[in-house]
């Protein structure tokens, strides 16, 4: 075994190898399924796909064909996925998220080896911190029971409590916060059509008026709907919430049509926000180049991983379009997504999804990651963040193994 302890220098022949993908899933405030990649150097890489059934397996499958490939090319190897499991769908779906893990380890492990951060491996820096947005849910933060959404009851969607929640939020140093804007009286009196009463949007309007009274506007506010609407009913609700300069309205209605994407967008000056459940370049450039969007936010677990991320802004560049990565992950793919941050220059700012998980930061070996709302880009080689192995094994999913 060649020896790499020491990174200040690249192997001239390029001689390394994966050996093992190892998917181990961590029982947070959702499922975080990482992956650690095993190498002939002895060196290590971790990365994290986004949350949800199956990718693990999917994770595990890639061992047929990437066991001796070299994890200096990520670009190469998520192409090499994708190709392989194309029969699978592999072009979209779970096995798109499965390869944006893998490649993202891919990254930590060649900077490892290079001696570099990762951000240095893709491109110029445009920042040395990554601001961030707090999600903090309803007025009081939902968690998971068995595997499913538990939500809170009803008192906690009170304007009165969503205020509060954001008072907590600002105290903390942040500058920018997220809720959820759902409400248990949207599915009445149907459930499935998408429409909203006029009582629900006045509603949910008093919940705006009331996070406003309480911030002011100094501070950014952004609200997340998670698809529900019809676009009539999106259009309402985005002149209603008009007057409150909202920092962006998130996925008011379902992704998959982009021409009533584009009416929505374009019948409201209340910027929208839409792409965390798109696939690859090829699923968001026409949002783009149509400006059926006003801020992108894929999610770089998600979609292919940090290059095809890097794509998409690159596209979103040329249309003077700002990019919000969406994240949900452990400060594992949240590093990751720092080190996009600091590469792609029409970067905005990050989502932060773990408020109510008090050991999201003893899930790595350094100091807590936000301080006054922001995160430092680290300048160690790789991602520059390392698990405890301890705290990840005791919040191991039930009934799943530790890499």
């Amino acid at each position: 075994m060649r020896d790499y302890s020491n990174h200040a220098t690249r192997p001239t022949d390029r001689d390394v190898a994966i050996t093992d993908i190892k998917p181990c899933v961590i029982e947070g405030n959702f499922e975080w399924n990482l992956v650690k990649i095993e190498t002939d150097a002895g060196v290590t890489g971790i990365g994290e796909s986004y949350r949800g059934g199956g990718v693990p397996e999917l994770m595990e499958y890639t061992n047929r064909f990437l066991i001796g490939e070299n994890p200096l090319d990520p670009e190469r190897i998520v192409q090499q996925i994708v190709q392989e499991m194309s029969g699978h769908g592999g072009t979209t779906g779970k096995v798109v998220t499965a390869a944006s893990g893998i490649e993202v380890a891919c990254w930590d492990v060649a900077g490892k080896i290079l001696g570099l951060p990762v951000y240095e491996l893709l491109g110029s820096k445009y920042r040395d911190e990554v601001r961030i947005y707090c999600d903090t849910h309803a007025g009081e933060a939902y968690h998971v029971e068995d595997g499913a959404t538990a939500y809170a009851d009803e008192s906690a969607y009170s304007p009165a409590a969503y205020a509060a929640a954001a008072a907590d939020v600002v105290d903390m140093g942040f500058s920018a916060l997220k809720f959820d804007l759902d409400l248990p009286e949207d599915n009445v009196p149907d459930r499935t059509n998408g429409r909203l009463t006029n009582e629900v949007i006045q509603n949910k309007r008093e919940i705006v008026a009331a996070v406003r009274e309480e911030i002011g506007y100094g501070i950014d506010l952004a609200f997340d709907c998670h698809w529900d609407y019809s676009v009539e009913s999106a259009k309402r609700l985005a002149h209603e919430l008009e007057d409150f300069d909202l920092m962006w309205l998130e996925d008011l209605i379902p992704p998959e049509n982009m021409d009533a994407q584009i009416e929505v967008t374009k019948d409201t000056r209340t910027p929208v926000a839409t792409g965390e459940n798109r696939f690859r370049v090829h699923e968001l450039s026409e949002l783009i180049y149509n400006h059926g969007v006003d801020i992108i936010t894929p999610d770089p677990t998600t979609v292919g991983g940090l290059a095809e991320t890097m794509r998409i802004a690159d596209r979103a560049q040329e249309n003077y379009m700002p990019v919000s990565p969406h994240n949900v992950c452990s400060p594992i793919g949240t590093m990751a997504c720092v080190h996009l941050g600091a590469v792609i220059p029409n970067f905005d700012v990050l989502e932060y999804h773990a408020l109510e998980v008090d050991w999201w930061d003893d899930l790595h070996t350094g100091d807590p990651l936000i301080k006054d709302g922001s995160i430092t880009v680290p300048d160690d080689p790789g991602l520059g963040i390392e698990l405890d192995e301890d705290v990840a094994r005791d919040h191991v999913l039930d009934g799943t193994d530790y890499f």
